[in-house]
């Protein structure tokens, strides 16, 4: 069944510098927002872009992801002529089997698969990156650039360019440098890890990638240099709005805070609803003496107390007297009575017993930072656990 377009999800990483968040599960699973999971965003996007036929390459103890996936129906991806398609690592009869050992290899390793569709150009996508985007209007302009690439690129200031790889451009626009975080950039647009390629040109490039040794199997550091190095045509696709990339505790927490103002990314626009799996759960309740300002509260919540500036997810509760304040509390989770949470991410199902303290307000130096609960952590009655705090079992809590 030939296809115009198809999208490859990459969601195999560990998420490594989301320490104890993501130690039961990958970061595309990781709650995010209120009511959405990372993974909802990429995959609202394909839907609403017209991009039926979506392969996520799972790794890193996917069995949450892929249950949370499904057959793709929350995003209408599950066509009869498309659909969503996990696609982990997998051992082909003598040969040694092994996780993907890159961007570059995870899509080799699925050569196949892409096949299959007989595509004239192959999406690729990161399975942690919160944003919304029409990849149709970069398509169109990968055509019309005649490009054998197309990577999204955002407009930084010169002090973040650093931490990003840079697009440098020629006189004509197009690509003709790509430096990875450069100690002095040339120029502003950072690469977003969003890329169309023409699928017979990619293939080709990926089997040469694969017989070399001495390549690390990436495509911010082979693929695109490749391409670069035998003269391909690169062209950035310049992208104005909200993204961010993450990857650590303290853009998880940025991002969700982010969620409070609708001119940061506006989640109400029925023209480009974000969808997602929700369980069925009763309306929230707040209760006589509850207080609630500017906060997201999510179906199945029972606040008590007081909650501002905070982002609550499914099934949160929040006992008398407790306060709540700048903090991310992920699905389950328990607030008992007399509690305080302020500058925190509290994970699933972890309960902060009475009297207990979690985390502390800034403190201007450079020391401070988002005390982080792992899932299914007992927070012990009147414990204290401070700023910057990384709490993996219940046994660290003093």
């Amino acid at each position: 069944m030939k296809k115009e377009c198809i999208a490859m999800l990459l969601a195999g990483g560990q998420g490594s510098r989301l320490y104890a968040l993501t130690q039961k599960e990958a970061k595309p699973s990781i709650p995010f927002g209120g009511k959405y999971r990372i993974i909802d965003f990429p995959l609202s996007n394909c839907a609403n872009s017209g991009i039926d036929t979506v392969g996520v390459m799972t790794q890193y103890k996917p069995q949450k992801l892929n249950s949370y996936i499904g057959t793709g129906s929350p995003w209408d991806l599950d066509g009869s002529d498309g659909g969503v398609f996990i696609l982990p690592p997998y051992q082909v009869a003598g040969e040694k089997g092994s996780w993907f050992s890159g961007t570059a290899n995870a899509i080799y390793q699925n050569i196949e698969f892409i096949d299959n569709y007989d595509p004239e150009t192959v999406l690729i996508l990161s399975g942690d990156h919160i944003y919304k985007m029409d990849y149709s209007l970069m398509l169109r302009e990968h055509k019309e650039k005649n490009a054998a690439c197309t990577i999204a690129v955002l407009q930084v200031s010169l002090d973040d360019a650093t931490r990003f790889g840079i697009m440098n451009t020629g006189a004509d626009g197009y690509i003709n440098e790509f430096e990875e975080k450069p100690k002095h950039p040339k120029s502003d647009l950072a690469s977003m890890g969003i890329y169309i390629f023409d699928w017979p040109k990619l293939r080709r490039y990926l089997i040469e990638d694969e017989a070399d040794p001495n390549s690390h199997k990436d495509f911010g550091k082979n693929i695109i240099p490749n391409m670069l190095a035998n003269g391909e045509k690169l062209w950035p696709y310049r992208f104005e709005g909200y993204w961010r990339d993450v990857g650590t505790i303290v853009s998880l927490w940025d991002s969700n805070m982010d969620m409070l103002s609708t001119t940061m990314i506006n989640l109400y626009d029925p023209n480009w609803p974000i969808s997602s799996r929700n369980s069925a759960c009763p309306p929230h309740y707040v209760g006589p003496k509850a207080k609630i300002v500017h906060s997201i509260v999510t179906e199945g919540c029972e606040i008590l107390g007081s909650v501002e500036n905070s982002v609550l997810s499914s099934s949160v509760k929040v006992g008398k007297d407790a306060k709540v304040l700048y903090s991310v509390i992920m699905p389950g989770a328990v607030i008992e009575d007399g509690a305080t949470v302020e500058y925190a991410i509290i994970g699933e199902n972890t309960r902060v017993m009475k009297g207990a303290h979690v985390g502390a307000p800034p403190d201007g130096t450079d020391a401070w930072g988002v005390a982080t609960c792992g899932p299914d952590i007992v927070i012990k009655e009147g414990a204290s656990v401070p700023a910057s705090a990384m709490i993996y079992t219940s046994e660290e809590v003093q």
